[in-house]
């Protein structure tokens, strides 16, 4: 488990269009608008230690296995909090506490970005192995937002959730 950096760009771009094309209806975006995004993009997107973004990988034998991503609100009212994005761990990783362990990376990384106090996220409604482990996380649900996306012929709501980190790290 590790933060991400420049050099893992063809293989984040490479694992998330993965997410996208196995699980779309899990994902806002789709594999065709991101696929066409160039190498800098995605170099964006990982971000760094003074961007507001941080992408952070898991690796089983040198390969990146799962990501997980945390988006600082940047404006002056919002700055408490960030918000996680992009989760996805590949089927040979789940079930053995790689996404916990995305998850926990990504509330610590929170914490120590001064002045952050919650993190937020959304999950496709029905998704309940996603929201369970949210929740065991320490993520609470506060609604639901209805035909949030049009995937697979069909609107799906998206699970607003969030974690308080105050309350969290006592």
């Amino acid at each position: 488990m590790r933060p991400l950096d420049s050099t893992d760009a063809d293989a984040y771009r490479a694992l998330m269009l993965d997410a996208y094309a196995r699980h779309p209806a899990e994902f806002t975006s789709t594999v065709e608008e991101r696929a066409v995004q160039p190498i800098e993009w995605w170099v964006r997107r990982i971000g760094g230690e003074s961007t507001d973004a941080r992408a952070f990988g898991a690796f089983r034998e040198g390969e990146l296995v799962g990501t997980v991503a945390l988006e600082f609100a940047t404006r002056t009212k919002m700055r408490h909090k960030a918000t996680l994005i992009g989760m996805y761990v590949v089927e040979a990783g789940r079930r053995c506490g790689t996404g916990r362990q995305l998850v926990r990376t990504v509330l610590d990384a929170a914490r120590a970005r001064a002045g952050v106090r919650q993190v937020l996220l959304t999950v496709t409604e029905g998704n309940h192995p996603a929201q369970r482990l949210y929740e065991s996380c320490g993520f609470e649900a506060f609604g639901t937002e209805p035909r949030a996306l049009y995937a697979d012929g069909r609107f799906r709501g998206k699970v607003h959730m969030w974690c308080d980190l105050e309350r969290r790290s006592a």
